[in-house]
C-alpha cells in the first residue's frame, strides 16, 4: 500500500447527550465546545468565557461532579446547569492491585463496552498508562491486546475520563480553591497513552483529551509529562507534534523490514525507514528532548548483538532512548522472553554506542496488567498458541 494512502478507520460516533437523562454530558469538552454549550443552553455570550472557565475548573481541576458544590455560580445559573447537564465518568468495574501495588482498572464505557487502565507506582511519581479505543487494527503478533478486534475509539470524554477515575480512586482531587500539587508530590504524576488501541488512529480524541489533561486550569499535567507511543502511523506523527507536543514513544521491536513485518504489521505500510524519518522531524517540531524507542525483547527472533548493533546504527542522529522491554507472556504467546544476560548484552552493546538502555521492570504480571497484556474481560476471544503464531506468519 502507498505510503500516503488516506488513513480510514470505521468510527463510530456516541452522543454526547446521555439517552436516560436527555443531558448533556460536560466530560471531554474542550475550552471552545465548552464554552459554546453553555452559550446554547442560555449563558449571556458576554459572560460565556468567564462562566466555562468556571466551570472547567470545577470539573477538571477540583474534580466535582455536583453543580451545586460550583459556589462561585448563582444559585439560578446552578440550577440551569443542572437541568440541562451532567458530569458522568465511564464506570470502574472493578480494581485489581498487583503484589508490587500496580493498580488495573476494568473501565466500562457507552455501549457496555470495557477497557483496560493501569497505574503503576513508583518512588516520588505514579504513572497512569491509558487506553485509546476498544481493541485495536494493528494485531502487532507479540501484543495480547493485538488478539482483539478494534470495536470502535474511546471519546475524549472517555479517554480523560480514565485520568478522572483514576484521581477518585488515588483521592489526589486538590480542596477546591488549592491548586493541584500544593500537596506535595503528585501521585498521578505522568500519562501514557500505551494502553489498548493506537492513539494516531483516533488523533482528535486523543488531541482534545490531553488538552484537558496539559490545561493549567484543568488536570494541569505538562507536556512534558505525558508520552504517547505509536506503532508508527508515519502521516499522524508530525500532526502530533504540532498539535500535542508531548513526548513520542515508538513500538519498535526489530531493525530489519522483515522482521518488523511479522511483529507490527503496519510496517508493510510505513517501512522502518519511512518511521524513522518522520521520527527524526519530531524533536524540532514538538521542542522535544528525544524519542523513546520500545523494544520488546523476543527470545531468538530480535535480540541477537546483531539485532543491537542495526538499531544502533538505524537511529544514528536521533536524539533517543531505548526501552528494552522483557517480554511479558500471555496465554498462548507465540514468543519467550529473551534470557536475562542475553537482554543485559544487548542492553550493553547500546549503552556503549552512547543511549540509555533502561531495561523495564516488568510491574504488574500477576494480574496481567503489564506491557502488552491488556485485553478486556468481555471483548476476550481465546486462540491457541498456533492460531496466533500462524496469523503472524510464524508457523
Amino acid at each position: 500500500m502507498a505510503a500516503d494512502a488516506p488513513i480510514t478507520q470505521d468510527v463510530v460516533t456516541i452522543p454526547r447527550k446521555l439517552p436516560e437523562t436527555g443531558k448533556v454530558n460536560l466530560v471531554g469538552f474542550t475550552r471552545p465546545q465548552l464554552r459554546e454549550a453553555l452559550i446554547e443552553a442560555g449563558t449571556p455570550e458576554k459572560q460565556a468565557k468567564m462562566r466555562a472557565t468556571q466551570v472547567w475548573q470545577w470539573v477538571y481541576h477540583w474534580g466535582v461532579r455536583d453543580f451545586e458544590e460550583m459556589t462561585n455560580l448563582a444559585k439560578s445559573y446552578r440550577a440551569l446547569l443542572a437541568e440541562r447537564f451532567t458530569i458522568e465518568l465511564p464506570e470502574m468495574v472493578s480494581r485489581t492491585v498487583s503484589a508490587d501495588g500496580t493498580r488495573k482498572y476494568l473501565v466500562r464505557i457507552a455501549g457496555g463496552h470495557e477497557v483496560e487502565t493501569v497505574y503503576i507506582p513508583e518512588e516520588g511519581r505514579g504513572t497512569l498508562c491509558i487506553s485509546s479505543q476498544v481493541g485495536c487494527t494493528l494485531t502487532c503478533s507479540f501484543c495480547h491486546t493485538g488478539t482483539q478486534k478494534l470495536v470502535r475509539n474511546l471519546t475524549a470524554g472517555e479517554i480523560v475520563g480514565q485520568v478522572m477515575l483514576a484521581r477518585d480512586d488515588l483521592g489526589e482531587w486538590p480542596e477546591p480553591g488549592t491548586g493541584t500539587g500544593e500537596g506535595g508530590p503528585r501521585l498521578l504524576s505522568n500519562v501514557v497513552l500505551m494502553g489498548m488501541g493506537e492513539p494516531l488512529y483516533n488523533f482528535d480524541n486523543v488531541r482534545d483529551a490531553m488538552k484537558i489533561v496539559m490545561d493549567g486550569e484543568g488536570i494541569a499535567l505538562s507536556r512534558r509529562r505525558i508520552t504517547l507511543s505509536t506503532s508508527g502511523i508515519v502521516p499522524e506523527i508530525a500532526r502530533c507534534a504540532e498539535e500535542i507536543g508531548c513526548l513520542m514513544a515508538v513500538s519498535f521491536h526489530a531493525t530489519t523490514d522483515e522482521v518488523r513485518n511479522k511483529l507490527v504489521p503496519i510496517n508493510k505500510r510505513w517501512n522502518i525507514e519511512t518511521l524513522l524519518d518522520a521520527l527524526r522531524e519530531y524533536p524540532r517540531l514538538s521542542n522535544s528532548e528525544r524519542i523513546t524507542f520500545e523494544y520488546v525483547m523476543l527470545k531468538d527472533v530480535n535480540d541477537s548483538d546483531a539485532d543491537a548493533r542495526r538499531l544502533v546504527k538505524l537511529i544514528s542522529g536521533i536524539p533517543a532512548k531505548i526501552n528494552l522491554i522483557p517480554f511479558n507472556e500471555w496465554p498462548g504467546a507465540p514468543y519467550e522472553r529473551s534470557d536475562w544476560d542475553r537482554i543485559e548484552a544487548f542492553a550493553d552493546i547500546v549503552y556503549k554506542a552512547g543511549y540509555a538502555s533502561p531495561i523495564r521492570t516488568p510491574r504488574g504480571e500477576d494480574i496481567m496488567a503489564a506491557c502488552g497484556q491488556l485485553k478486556s474481560a468481555t471483548e476476550r476471544q481465546r486462540k491457541s498458541r498456533r492460531a496466533i503464531a500462524a496469523e503472524a506468519g510464524l508457523d
